[in-house]
């Protein structure tokens, strides 16, 4: 599961590796689902497009927040089939986070942590930033029911927590996750599809056999993995000192 990551690598050096405009993307050190984050879609991979990070399938009548799709099934699952096929893109990260059971204590909001459980951060060890395989959609929120009479009728909209103030399309993506390489294999049983410099232009313009190829562990060499303070376990939490290694 990839379910929390860093992208804090400044802007230009993101533009210097991806070949892509990043203006306007900001440091986190904690970028969770729910967050309007910069990807990199096949329809423009001239310029990181922020979408959010919870997939929900154009057909669908209700919002899915499906935040990864597994590499073994993405082909064939309907969520996931459709934009497999036609709309893939890069997530850059620089990190992500995962959570091990052990005397992690507490903190935050146990979202991905909690009591017992220690996070860790997995990054390459120069901490160069590097692309997650994602998939998206376009998704339109069906409009509200205004036939009813009483309150629910006049101007609850915003209360009810929908996904979008005017209820205009949103952009939704999902990371793939395949088996985990041997430096994460004992930190969870999955991990991010990390794509190789030489294989992304691939995953955004090949066909679906040439990317599903592309579906495998990175290789653990050149990578780390440490513990970090259980701040991270909350979203609500954004600092530099979240990367920071701890006893």
């Amino acid at each position: 599961m990839c379910g929390r990551y860093t992208l804090f690598t400044p802007a230009g050096d993101l533009e210097a590796r991806f070949d892509a405009d990043f203006a306007g993307v900001e440091p986190s050190y904690n970028r969770a689902p729910g967050q309007d984050l910069p990807v990199i879609a096949d329809a423009d991979p001239t310029a990181a497009t922020r979408m959010e990070w919870g997939l929900t399938p154009s057909w669908a009548d209700e919002s899915f927040d499906l935040i990864n799709a597994r590499a073994e099934t993405v082909r064939e699952k309907r969520s996931f089939a459709d934009a497999f096929e036609r709309r893939r893109c890069l997530v850059p990260a620089d990190g992500f986070y995962e959570w091990v059971e052990g005397d992690g204590g507490s903190g935050g909001d146990g979202a991905h942590g909690g009591t017992g459980k220690t996070p860790y951060r997995v990054a390459f060890e120069d901490d160069r930033p590097f692309a997650m395989a994602g998939i998206y959609e376009r998704w339109e929120p069906p409009e509200p029911d205004t036939t009813q009479t009483g309150l629910g009728a006049f101007g609850g909209g915003a209360e009810e927590g929908g996904d979008s103030d005017d209820g205009g399309p949103i952009e939704t993506f999902a990371i793939v996750t395949t088996e985990p390489n041997d430096l994460v294999d004992d930190l969870h049983h999955r991990m991010a599809v990390i794509l190789g410099p030489n294989e992304e232009e691939t995953w955004l313009e090949g066909d679906s056999d040439e990317a599903a190829a592309l579906l495998d562990p990175h290789p653990a060499d050149e990578m780390r993995a440490y513990p970090v303070s259980t701040r991270v376990n909350s979203p609500a939490v954004d600092a530099p000192e979240l990367i920071e290694p701890v006893e």
